[in-house]
């Protein structure tokens, strides 16, 4: 079983960045694609971003279109999000997660592996 272990969140104030980290374990890494999702209290876990295998096809939700970027590295084993222009409304617990597959998909559904989530806090 792969262990993903994500890093990186914080408290920012409105407009600022942060770039979070997302660490796997194994070997097989770069046969899966990955992706990025978070959840605020009361709320749904929501889809954010995916980046398949190889990297050259990644996905965004609507609302982080030209502020945040999904990247890996699978030399290091690692995926990594740049949030830039953070809203108040970014604020959640953010988690990485493994696709079944190669290719990405936009329900946590066909993601079968999960980190522990790090926290996301803009302030305004």
């Amino acid at each position: 079983q792969v262990q993903l272990v994500e890093s990186g969140g914080g408290l920012v104030q409105a407009g600022g960045s942060l770039r979070l980290a997302c660490a796997a374990s194994g070997r097989t890494f770069s046969n899966y694609a990955m992706g990025w999702f978070r959840q605020s209290p009361g709320k749904e876990r929501e889809f954010v971003a995916a980046i398949d295998r190889s990297g050259g096809s990644i996905s965004y939700t609507d609302s982080v279109k030209g502020r945040f970027s999904i990247s890996r590295d699978n030399a290091k084993n690692t995926v990594y999000l740049q949030m830039n222009s953070l809203k108040p409304e970014d604020t959640a617990v953010y988690y990485c997660a493994r696709s079944r597959y190669g290719t990405y998909y936009y329900s946590y559904e066909e993601y079968n592996s999960w980190g522990q989530g790090t926290q996301v806090t803009v302030s305004s």
